[in-house]
């Protein structure tokens, strides 16, 4: 899933640092992306600026994040996470704005899904079935282990014979 969107943060500007007054500060535009590891599979969200191509949003989607409707605008989401965008992991809060209502809605549709997927994942519940998976569990049910130990093989009559040097090869 990926959609073009305004990112903003709340919180101190360079002129406010340290008095306690949080504002809304434009984060970028760009695609906001819902990515999935191959691996692990376990679902992030993405965002770059456009032009310059930094990472302006780099967070996990956490089953515990609200996304909230930002008030008095119905093309908006708010909500609060954890990022790892600047280098270091920040408590953040977020919002995003989108061109028109729909695509509001298809990026909360698909942020809940990834929730609902990452919910069900972290729970251990098992992804859809994998015949060559199956096929490596079942070989791993066959081994076995023992208390004896492994058997040395029989010493072979050769290594007494001399292998040929400078000195007998004449």
């Amino acid at each position: 899933f990926k959609i073009r969107a305004k990112l903003f943060r709340y919180t101190e500007s360079l002129l406010n640092k340290g008095s306690g007054k949080k504002e809304w500060i434009e984060r970028g535009v760009g695609e906001m992306k819902l990515l999935k590891h191959r691996e692990s599979e376990r679902i992030r969200v993405l965002m770059r600026q456009e032009k310059t191509m930094k990472v302006i949003a780099n967070h996990v989607v956490d089953p515990r994040i609200e996304l909230q409707p930002n008030v008095g605008n119905d093309r908006s989401w708010v909500w609060s996470c954890f990022d790892f965008s600047d280098g270091d992991l920040v408590e953040e809060v977020f919002a995003i704005r989108f061109a028109n209502r729909d695509n509001a809605v298809k990026f909360s549709d698909a942020f809940l899904q990834a929730q609902d997927a990452m919910t069900k994942l972290l729970a251990g519940e098992d992804g859809p079935p994998d015949a060559e998976a199956d096929a490596a569990a079942d070989a791993l049910k066959q081994l076995s282990a023992t208390d004896q130990p492994p058997q040395k093989p029989a010493a072979d009559d050769d290594d007494d014979k001399k292998t040929p040097t400078a000195d007998n090869a004449a």
